[in-house]
């Protein structure tokens, strides 16, 4: 049975309305539970923030939505449905993916039109290795999610279920990009469907081929945006959970919580003090330990994925050879990953995701104008460049990106640009973020599933993590999940839930004192 805190929990506090925060703040909120979310930003979001500059709406995080049914579970437990609240807008094609040698693959979520477009991009004997790879990505879905992504694990002895079995034998447990070659030999392909490992910090020839189930979401499962930009989810979960009863008190930055013994009893900010008999804790790790006065004992030191440069970029004008999501490969491959992750180097041979939301919600720049997101990886500030160094770099580095974008067809990006933001690994780290990285813990072997760090920390009675760092890792549908697993350390419950009643909140509950 999943352990649940001890005691009362009537009143929770999350700090952090972050999509983690947000997604436990529903889910406690189903069950009954008085909730107060203290968030230090001005909006609710956390890393899936927003910038408002020169007419341009710029989502500062996640750009690629999946499994949007994860979202739709924290609404329903309020007796809500995203899709009351959120426009989801399917992308057809999912990516385009561009190539070194100038050619082009339209990644489908559709079965058919996926494998008629990898018939024309690579021949037969591709498409039928295309359809064995499909049914393998879904069988290794379902082996994992009841037992290993959608679960709190106490002990590893949980991973002791049939599933495990099933997951062996779907090759679970060899080396990502092997498995996938096992199914499609042009190395293109093989790309497409194994870069997705770099989410999870690993290369994808040493990442474990469960990893694939990230690929399983990006190109079976189906990729969707919001209408108004990726804010518009933490939005809308921001206010379904006011609506139910909620306190949202935003641009309070938590500075220490108050212990009796092994519990909190409040959290305290530079505007007051918040009584609690319960605490969810989303910020980074460092941070929340930091705040708990507790950093657990690991064998090794924890270690982090690699960084991203972002380049935010409002123009004039747009190219048409972009999608909506758009991957543009180097040709380089293996060596980009070994700097990302061994030699610290910037990538000399970059591989980009280019996002434009624009393409697809034209409200989001100014009539006429286009809206560019350009992430390039990094290595992390552990083992690339330090965060000092990233005040001299980035100019440079923000001039080198765009010479690339040039050579590879947007031609006069540079001048077209009317409104930039470029993020470094500095300002990840500025904010908080560990080594500089947004991406949190990598996902080794040993920092996954009952290896990754819990969300219950051992010497505090009824606090509990969310986020990514924690259970069950990085990514948009994994945050999600994890408040609601933190949800579940609290209440017990582990299902989907529809509320009943709501909870009133008096005047005098929650006032700073």
């Amino acid at each position: 049975m999943t352990r649940t805190l001890p005691g009362r929990t009537d009143h929770v506090v999350v700090v952090g309305a972050g999509l983690s925060g947000l997604s436990a703040a529903l889910h406690l909120l189903g069950a009954g539970r008085r909730v107060t979310v203290v968030e230090r930003d001005p909006l609710p979001g956390g890393r899936a923030g927003r910038l408002e500059r020169g007419g341009y709406r710029i989502d500062t995080g996640p750009t690629v939505l999946t499994m949007p049914h994860l979202a739709d579970e924290a609404f329903a437990a309020v007796g809500e449905s995203l899709r009351d609240r959120v426009e989801l807008i399917p992308l057809h094609p999912a990516y385009r993916a561009r190539f070194a040698d100038g050619s082009s693959l339209d990644v489908h979520t559709g079965a058919e039109a996926m494998e008629a477009e990898v018939e024309r991009f690579a021949g037969a004997r591709e498409a039928a290795g295309y359809r064995r790879l499909r049914r393998w990505l879904e069988k290794l879905y379902r082996a994992q999610m009841r037992h290993f992504i959608d679960t709190n694990f106490d002990s590893p002895f949980q991973l002791l279920t049939p599933d495990l079995a099933r997951l062996a034998a779907l090759g679970g447990f060899g080396r990502l990009d092997a498995r996938i070659g096992r199914h499609v030999r042009d190395e293109r392909l093989r790309r497409v469907f194994s870069f997705q490992s770099l989410y999870a910090g690993v290369p994808p020839a040493r990442a474990l081929a469960a990893y694939a189930v990230i690929a399983y979401m990006d190109t079976v499962a189906g990729v969707h945006f919001p209408r108004g930009g990726m804010h518009a989810l933490p939005q809308a979960m921001a206010d379904a959970a006011t609506d139910a009863g909620a306190e949202l008190r935003l641009g309070e930055d938590v500075v220490r919580l108050e212990r009796s013994g092994d519990r909190v009893t409040a959290v305290v900010t530079a505007h007051g003090r918040i009584p609690c008999d319960a605490v969810v804790l989303t910020p980074d790790l460092h941070v929340s330990y930091r705040l708990l006065g507790h950093v657990p004992l690991r064998p090794r030191p924890l270690r982090n994925s690699p960084s991203a440069v972002v380049l935010h970029a409002g123009t004039d004008r747009t190219w048409p050879g972009l999608a909506h999501h758009t991957l543009s490969f180097g040709a380089a491959w293996h060596g980009t990953f070994d700097e990302l992750t061994r030699t610290g180097s910037l990538m000399s041979d970059p591989s980009l995701l280019i996002t434009r939301p624009t393409t697809t919600d034209p409200d989001l720049a100014p009539p006429g104008r286009h809206l560019h997101y350009i992430l390039a990886p990094c290595p992390n500030t552990d083992i690339g460049p330090r965060a000092a160094q990233w005040g001299d770099l980035a100019p440079g580095y923000r001039d080198s990106l765009l010479t690339e974008l040039e050579r590879r067809g947007l031609d006069g990006i540079g001048s077209a640009i009317e409104e930039q933001c470029l993020v470094t690994p500095a300002d990840w780290q500025a904010r908080g973020h560990a080594a500089g990285t947004p991406f949190s813990v990598a996902h080794t072997f040993a920092q996954t599933g009952p290896f990754r760090p819990r969300n219950l920390v051992r010497g505090t009675e009824n606090a509990v993590l969310a986020g990514c760092g924690t259970t069950p890792g990085v990514g948009v549908p994994t945050v999600l999940l994890s408040g609601k697993l933190a949800a579940a350390r609290v209440t017990g419950r582990t299902g989907p839930s529809a509320r009943r009643r709501r909870v009133p909140r008096t005047a005098s509950e929650g006032t700073p004192s």
